[in-house]
Formats: structure tokens, C-alpha cells, sequence
């Protein structure tokens, strides 16, 4: 973050790189008995302004006993990268403005309406990294539930599209999908938009990483080819291939939304007027004219009901026509896995089995990926109404498909070989019987404590479908990790669960 001068008074401390890993959050640490922190009253936990020539950054401040010298300022590993100073560069420490902003967040604590001036004060001083992760938590739970209405939402998401850069790909109709989540393995995009690619249409898929799941669409495709891409390269993927399955986080496309994610991540918050919100600023920004929505419906999905996929399906297609986006909808069963893998690596490799026409590729994947890309051919265009999901199907057959996602990953740097686990674990059926549920967020939590996404090779590879009869011992999955901790944590976790796999005696 740049400024043109300092606006108050400051003082001098010198820089130290303390190698704290605080993810996203900018922290500087300071003594607790160093002249500053006593002649300008900062505490634990203050927000504190840092000038490092032509940078600026508003950190948190942590207060320590030891290890730093007096005079010194310790930087987090993302404060270090956010401020590029050199060691023992002098900083310039002063207090941080006032966040006039907050008495909006205040206000919607205690249930008032915001209009448009409201929200894109926030949004503002988000994006400008004004808001410790504090002041995010408290706005994200303002929010969350029910808590925005409609004209709430449309303010909320043309904000974060304000904000950000705006990309105009100079063409009539630009596609894109997105899926709502809570439905482990449907990393359906990778096959989608190869698929709609070789037909001739545009979409340059801008994708997240994992929020609450144990792989987004960011981190599956990350293992294929990379996904770091600036604008610049985002644009030469697409002039060249039609495509690109990029992270979103990497562009500046709506960057308020990759700030109020990381601290949803461990909230563990779906707001459905911040998840309309999320998705469409990102839709709109990354320059998309016509958009299909995939609503999961489940007991263990994001969406639990018919009924609610409808109310959800009803905000998007709203907000949407008030920002200029066309947007369709799919509703998608959601009682199940899809695929086999669960986890980055594992649902990279489901995806390759897929395009390349394997004989034990997931078929439930395939067809749930060709059924969206017949519906976004319609849409986009290329293909008459009724007569998408035969062309997608064609195009997937007949091998354009995978020659254009190879050629996407070409262009974003490279296909990859998939990695494997270093240590597995299969969980057996303890008794005979049909398979009459699955509970997908305890398979998902068990994903995640196995180690994915971070460890790309984690995760969960199932072999057991609804309504399979099964005999005891029978595998029903295989937990994947790096570390034997970690596969042993999950193991422990799904122990003292009730059973992720329902059985029923068959009569």
C-alpha cells in the first residue's frame, strides 16, 4: 500500500523479520518496555500505522516480554511482505487513523439497515487493510444468517466490485459457473470449462481456495498447473485458449471477498447474503455477462432443502439482474460425494480420469460436469435450447475436451504430475448391510484433518456409493495424509463420530 505523506506524528523503530507464520493477518510485535509503547500508549492488540518508504501497512500489535531489542519492531512473515523493508530498515511508527466506518459495523450489529454510502465505506476500509481481523469477525457475524436483505445484498456486492479492478473482455457474452458448495469431490469446473472452451465460448473462471471445505476449486486445479496468475497472464491464457481456471485472490477481482474469507475460514460462517455477495462481485468483476449457479440439495450439503435452495436460487438470480449479470440456476442432488477423491490431489486425479476417457473414471462426476456444460452451451449460445448436454457430451467423447484443458494448463504455466500420500488408512464397513446415508461433513472434516488442502496429497478417496450392499470389513474409504500424526488424528476424529456411512440390514 503506497501514500503520499504522513499525516500525523510518528517515530522511528527498526525493522526485524521475526518469521511468524500469521497467515494473512499483518502483526508487529513490540517490547513491552520499549519508549514507544509507554510514551505512545500502545497496548496489546492496538492497531498500528507503519511507514517503510513508499509503503503502509496497519498492523495488530502483540506485545512482548523478550527477544526483541529495545527499539526494534517485529514483522510477521505477511506484515514483512506487505511492508518489503530490508533488515533494520527504520519504520515510522504512529497510531492508526480512526476508522469512522465502524460506526456502520456497530449499527448492524444492533440490526439496522445499511444503505449503498454504508457499505462501500466498509468494503473501502477493508480492502485498504484498515480492519484488524477483529473488526471482520464482528462484521461477518452482523451479517451473517439472515441479517441482509435484499437491497442490502445488491449494496453489499456492488461494493466489492468497486473496489477492485474490472476486467472487459470487449465480447457479447462472457460465461461462468459457480457452485454454492458443501458437496465434497463435485470439482465439476475443471471438466465444465474445457468443455464450453471447445466450443468456442469465453470463460475465464476466476475460482477461490477452500473456505470451509478440505479443497476449493483453486487448490485442485493448483495441482495440475499453477493458479497464481496476475491480470496480465490471466489475459494471455484466455486470448490464447478461450479459458483459464486462475485463483481469484491472485487478480484483485473483488480482493474485500478474499479478506472477509480467510476470517470466515475459521469462523466456519455462511452468510447467505455474503455468499451472494462473494460470488457475484467475483462474477461480475472478472467481466462474465451470463452466469449458472449449481444449488446442491442435501442434509449434510451447504443447502439442506428444496425449499431453501429456492430462496437462495431467488436472491442470486435478483441481485444478479440488478448488477447487469444473467444468471441460471441448476439444482444438483447433494446426498453424496462426488467422484472418488476428496482432497486436492485425489479430485486432480478423478479429473484427468475423467477427460481422458478412462474406464474407471467417476461416472456421477462425468455426467454431473456435462450436465452443467449443456446448460452453460445453452446459455452462452453455442449450442440451441435442448441441445447442450449431446454437444458436451461430443466434445468430452471425442477428446477436445482434454486437448483444451491441456492446453489451458499449458498456457498457465504447465501440466503437473499428480503427488500421492505418503501414509493411508482404510476405514471398513462394520457390518453388512445397504448404505442408506453418508454424511458429508464429517467426511469433509475428516478430509481436513488428514491435512487437506494444505497438503495436497491428503484428503479421502471413497469407494462406497448410496445404496450399495456391503458385506463387514468391506472397505467403505481410505484416509490419505503425509504425516503419520495427521492421519492418525483423523482416524481418532471419525472414531468418536457417529458412523459417516449409514448401513441398514437388508430385508
Amino acid at each position: 500500500m503506497t501514500h503520499e505523506h504522513i499525516s500525523h506524528a510518528s517515530v522511528t523503530m527498526s525493522a526485524r523479520r521475526v518469521g511468524v507464520d500469521t497467515y494473512q493477518e499483518l502483526v508487529v510485535y513490540m517490547r513491552r518496555d520499549c519508549a514507544v509503547c509507554r510514551s505512545e500508549g500502545f497496548t496489546a492488540q492496538a492497531r498500528v500505522q507503519l511507514d517503510c518508504g513508499p509503503r503502509r501497512i496497519i498492523a495488530t500489535l502483540n506485545v512482548v516480554d523478550d527477544w526483541l531489542a529495545e527499539g526494534q519492531a517485529g514483522l510477521s512473515e505477511s506484515a514483512w511482505a506487505a511492508l518489503q523493508p530490508t533488515e533494520g530498515a527504520s519504520l515510522l511508527v504512529s497510531h492508526a487513523p480512526s476508522l469512522d466506518s465502524l460506526s456502520h459495523v456497530r449499527a448492524k450489529v444492533y440490526g439496522h439497515r445499511l444503505g449503498g454510502d454504508a457499505f462501500r465505506a466498509v468494503v473501502g476500509d477493508i480492502t485498504a487493510g484498515r480492519y484488524s481481523d477483529l473488526h471482520l469477525a464482528t462484521f461477518i457475524t452482523a451479517c451473517a444468517g439472515d441479517h441482509l436483505d435484499l437491497a442490502e445484498t445488491v449494496s453489499l456486492t456492488r461494493a466489492m466490485i468497486d473496489v477492485g479492478d474490472r476486467l472487459d473482455w470487449g465480447r457479447g457474452r462472457v460465461v461462468d459457473k459457480h457452485c454454492v458448495g458443501g458437496l465434497p469431490g463435485n470439482r465439476t469446473t475443471l471438466l465444465v470449462v474445457p468443455i464450453v472452451a471447445a466450443c468456442g465460448l469465453t470463460m475465464p473462471k476466476t475460482s477461490s481456495r477452500a473456505i470451509t471445505s478440505p479443497a476449493g476449486t483453486a487448490d485442485t486445479m493448483e495441482v495440475l498447473a499453477p493458479v497464481d496468475l496476475d491480470i496480465a497472464a490471466m489475459r494471455r491464457t484466455v486470448e490464447r485458449t478461450g479459458a483459464c481456471i486462475v485463483w481469484g485472490g491472485s487478480v484483485r477481482l473483488s480482493p474485500a471477498d478474499d479478506i472477509l474469507i480467510r476470517v470466515e475460514r475459521p469462523l466456519d460462517l455462511d452468510s447467505e447474503g455474503q455468499l451472494v455477495a462473494s460470488v457475484l462481485s467475483k462474477k461480475a468483476a472478472a467481466g462474465s455477462t451470463h452466469v449458472l449457479i449449481d444449488l446442491p440439495v442435501g442434509p449434510t450439503a451447504k443447502v439442506r432443502s428444496a425449499e431453501a435452495a429456492q430462496t437462495l436460487g431467488r436472491r442470486l438470480v435478483e441481485v444478479g439482474r440488478a448488477i447487469g449479470l444473467e444468471v441460471a440456476l441448476r439444482v444438483t442432488d447433494g446426498l453424496q460425494p462426488v467422484g472418488r477423491g476428496i482432497g486436492p490431489a485425489l479430485e486432480a486425479r478423478d479429473v484427468l480420469a475423467v477427460l481422458r476417457r478412462q474406464a474407471d473414471a467417476p461416472d456421477d462426476l462425468r455426467q454431473r460436469a456435462l450436465r452443467l456444460a449443456g446448460d452453460i452451451l445453452e446459455l452462452g449460445g453455442a449450442a440451441p435450447a435442448g441441445t447442450g448436454l449431446d454437444l458436451a457430451t461430443e466434445v468430452l467423447a471425442d477428446g477436445r475436451a482434454w486437448a483444451k484443458f491441456a492446453a489451458i494448463c499449458e498456457a498457465q504455466g504447465g501440466l503437473r504430475e499428480v503427488p500421492l500420500a505418503s501414509h493411508r488408512r482404510v476405514i471398513e464397513a462394520p457390518s453388512g448391510g445397504r448404505i442408506t446415508a453418508i454424511d458429508n461433513r464429517v467426511l469433509s472434516r475428516a478430509a481436513k484433518l488428514a491435512g487437506a488442502p494444505k497438503a495436497a496429497a491428503a484428503g479421502v478417496d471413497v469407494h462406497a456409493r448410496l445404496g450399495d450392499i456391503v458385506r463387514p470389513g468391506q472397505p467403505l474409504f481410505t484416509l490419505h495424509a503425509q504425516a503419520p500424526g495427521e492421519l492418525a488424528y483423523a482416524r481418532q476424529y471419525i472414531e468418536t463420530r457417529p458412523p459417516i456411512f449409514q448401513i441398514s440390514e437388508v430385508s
